[in-house]
C-alpha cells in the first residue's frame, strides 16, 4: 500500500469512529447532559477538574485551556484545571503515595462538592484515573469519564461514562477531543 493509501485508511478509520458516536442517540444525549452538569456547576461557583495519562493528559490540558481561555466566543474565563501540569507535585505524590494516587490527592486538596471531575482513559483501566473518580464521588463531585473500547472499570467509577465504542487508541483519542470540543461549545452556549 502506498503512503497516500495508508493516509486514506487512517482518515477512513477516524471517520468510522466518529460515525459510531453519531449513530448512538444515547451518546448524544449523554454529552448534552454532561454539558448541562458542567454549566450548572460553573454557574454555582464550581470548578472543572480534568485528568488522564499520556495523550489523555494532553486532552485534559486541551479541554481545560478551552474553558479557561475561550472556545468559540468571547466570555469570562471559566474555572477549569488539568491535574497533569505540576511536575514537582506529580513526582512527589508518585514517590510518596504511589502513582495510583497522583490525581486523587490533588482532588482531596482542592476540590469541593458540586465541582465536576472528568477522568479520561482510552482503555478505561488507568488505576490513577479510577482512584481519582472514586475519591471525587466520596467528596461529592459530579463525576464524568471519557473511555474507549468496552469502557473498562470507568463505567462504574463515574456517574456518566461517555464511551467511544472502538478498540483503537488513536481513534478513541480523536473522538475524546471531539467530545471535549462539543462539551466546551455547549457550555459556552448555556452560560452565554
Amino acid at each position: 500500500m502506498t503512503a497516500a493509501g495508508r493516509v486514506r485508511r487512517s482518515f477512513e478509520a477516524s471517520i468510522a469512529a466518529k460515525q459510531a458516536l453519531l449513530a448512538s442517540e444515547e451518546t448524544s444525549e449523554q454529552v448534552a447532559r454532561v454539558a448541562g452538569t458542567i454549566a450548572r456547576s460553573l454557574r454555582g461557583g464550581g470548578r472543572v477538574w480534568l485528568f488522564g495519562n499520556g495523550g489523555s493528559a494532553a486532552d485534559a490540558q486541551h479541554i481545560a485551556t478551552e474553558l479557561v481561555g475561550r472556545f468559540g466566543s468571547e466570555r469570562r474565563a471559566l474555572p477549569a484545571e488539568a491535574l497533569t501540569t505540576n511536575g514537582p507535585l506529580l513526582t512527589a505524590l508518585a514517590n510518596d503515595f504511589g502513582f495510583d494516587h497522583v490525581f486523587a490527592r490533588q482532588l482531596e486538596a482542592a476540590a469541593r462538592p458540586g465541582d465536576v471531575a472528568i477522568g479520561i482513559s482510552t482503555s478505561g483501566r488507568s488505576e490513577n484515573v479510577l482512584q481519582a473518580l472514586r475519591v471525587a464521588r466520596e467528596l461529592g463531585l459530579e463525576t464524568v469519564a471519557l473511555a474507549g473500547g468496552d469502557g473498562g472499570a470507568l463505567g462504574e467509577a463515574a456517574a456518566e461514562c461517555i464511551l467511544v465504542p472502538v478498540p483503537d487508541t488513536p481513534r478513541v483519542q480523536e473522538c475524546h477531543i471531539l467530545i471535549g470540543h462539543v462539551l466546551c461549545e455547549l457550555v459556552e452556549e448555556e452560560l452565554a
